[in-house]
């Protein structure tokens, strides 16, 4: 079976060759009548012959289950550096009749933004990442292919006491993190990335690059928490700038796991979401092993890791005050800047420089598989107890526990289409990563996070059970084809978006009604009559 697959991928991989080079020629044409002379397009687009093809394709591969002889292969890529060439790869893809996917990080969960089923372009925007900050008028242009923490250097270079409120982990792309939501320490305080978000320009199905106004509320709506690539092309997004103080003070405090670190949790749970809005305390809970003489053993570490809007002394109050079963000391606490802090979260070695944001240091990149949920009411102790059994049968798992509560309780479910806000306890991540990728260690490694996703069906939220878009999980259902209707996606587009996901599709149907940006999860098209008889 083994030798099969092998020669079947190669199979594969030769045919889309030939594809590749009998579309490459037209594909160059087209882009060149819809493109600025100033470039030559021939710079910017690669066909599996060409030397550049695989580096540029693998460059911003984060996951390693997506990076193999048998994973799907874009015919082309095109590597836009102005917003015209963005523009024109969508009006040529049209015209021949290419799928195209639009990556802009390659965090993506299941790979869906740089594989596909059939014949497809890659659009590639990592080379799309100027970002120009106004302090004075408190905002910034960023253009998708800039990271995360590449967002946040630049706004530390105007100012030590402005921020953005986005994620943690420092290499994420722009263009799918905000497009997602977007979520990190100061979602407390502040909300989401994508609550901050002042305008954008977008280029639509028939390749027009729109703002806010021109594109109107409804696509705006859309596009901030509702995916992007379902509607269209992100090129850039304006961003609202929050406050922060000089100093912040941050802190980890690990635990083994034993009787009373379940309680830590257990008191956690009631009290995280309830905290000054200016402290966020997320819960890691990860296996790793020890190996005593012939003996492996795996154990159980619980971390609370905390950022505080403020000084030492204040957070020392509010933990005295909230939750002094932690037991916090000032020895436990650090005080940093904001950028700092940025680092400290992104789990950088201790004394690496801030340039390394804006470097895109690499860090390291393994095969792994997600998942997620709601909490909307504690999880019993014991249930815990349960818990803990399931996470110490796999070294290297990991379940991340992020507070809600703050701002997330104040802005309205339909807002955006992020609908998880009042009534959310935290967010909980499963997740799990390995170093072989053969088929044995894959499919054991997938198959656990399977059973403690079933597990914990009791706990979460349900009715619909919900989860988070930028966690992309293939498993909580998928668009079968193009031809997918309103109630087959439903399976998961309630998980992600609730009420909102009709809206969604409804906008779809009115924005891209031949639903030319479809993949596995994308948003199907529905009219306004289908989508008020879908709910009556």
């Amino acid at each position: 079976m083994t030798r099969f697959l092998f020669l079947f991928s190669i199979f594969i991989l030769s045919v889309s060759a030939s594809c590749s080079d009998s579309f490459y020629e037209k594909f160059i044409q087209c882009l060149s009548l819809n493109s600025p002379p100033l470039i030559p397009v021939s710079t910017i687009v690669y066909s599996p012959s060409n030397s550049s093809y695989l580096s540029i394709l693998e460059s911003n591969v984060k996951n390693l289950r997506f990076s193999s002889p048998t994973t799907s292969k874009p015919l082309i890529i095109v590597t836009p550096l102005i917003d015209s060439h963005a523009q024109a790869t969508v009006i040529c893809c049209r015209q021949l009749g290419l799928q195209v996917r639009i990556r802009s990080g390659g965090h993506d969960y299941e790979g869906l933004s740089y594989t596909a089923g059939l014949p497809f372009v890659l659009l590639d925007l990592q080379f799309l990442r100027s970002i120009d900050v106004d302090i004075e008028d408190n905002n910034a242009w960023v253009e998708v292919g800039a990271t995360i923490g590449e967002v946040y250097y630049r706004i530390a270079e105007k100012s030590p006491i402005h921020g953005f409120p986005a994620g943690l982990c420092p290499l994420v792309g722009v263009g799918g993190h905000l497009s997602g939501g977007g979520f990190g320490t100061m979602l407390r305080k502040y909300g989401l990335a994508a609550d901050n978000i002042i305008d954008a320009h977008f280029v639509d199905v028939n390749g027009r690059i729109l703002d806010r106004a021109s594109m109107g509320e409804d696509i705006f709506w859309a596009i901030r928490g509702g995916g992007a690539a379902s509607f269209g092309v992100v090129i850039s997004w304006k961003i609202k700038l929050v406050d922060v103080p000089r100093t912040v003070t941050v802190f980890s405090i690990a635990k083994f796991l034993d009787r009373n670190a379940t309680k830590l949790v257990h008191k956690w749970q009631h009290i995280g979401h309830k905290l000054d809005t200016n402290l966020f305390i997320r819960v890691v809970i990860q296996a790793t092993s020890t190996t005593d003489g012939r003996f492996r053993n795996n154990i159980l570490q619980l971390t609370f890791n905390s950022m505080f809007l403020g000084r030492a002394d204040q957070l020392l109050k509010i933990m005295e005050n909230s939750f002094p079963e932690l037991g916090l000391k000032l020895s436990n606490c650090t005080e940093m800047s904001w950028i700092e802090s940025v680092l400290y979260f992104s789990y950088y070695p201790e004394g690496t420089s801030i340039e390394a944001l804006r470097d895109r240091i690499p860090q390291e990149i393994v095969y792994f598989k997600g998942a997620s949920d709601y909490v909307k009411k504690p999880i019993p102790e014991a249930a815990w107890e349960q818990i803990w059994k399931m996470c110490l049968e796999e070294e290297n798992s990991v379940l991340i526990m992020d507070p809600y509560g703050g701002r997330m309780n104040e802005i309205s479910e339909s807002e955006i289409p992020f609908p998880h806000r009042k009534g959310n306890l935290y967010n909980i991540q499963y997740f799990i990563q390995w170093e072989d990728g053969g088929v044995g260690p894959s499919k054991r490694h997938i198959e656990w996070i399977r059973r403690v996703y079933k597990h914990m069906t009791p706990y979460v939220s349900h009715s619909p059970r919900t989860a988070y878009l930028n966690y992309r999980d293939l498993d909580l259902g998928r668009n079968d084809n193009v031809n997918t209707t309103y109630s087959q996606a439903a399976r998961w587009g309630l998980k992600y978006y609730k009420n909102n996901f009709r809206r969604l599709a409804i906008v779809k149907g009115e924005v891209d009604p031949y639903n030319f940006f479809a993949f596995e999860q994308s948003i199907p098209p529905l009219t306004f009559n289908e989508g008020k008889r879908a709910t009556e």
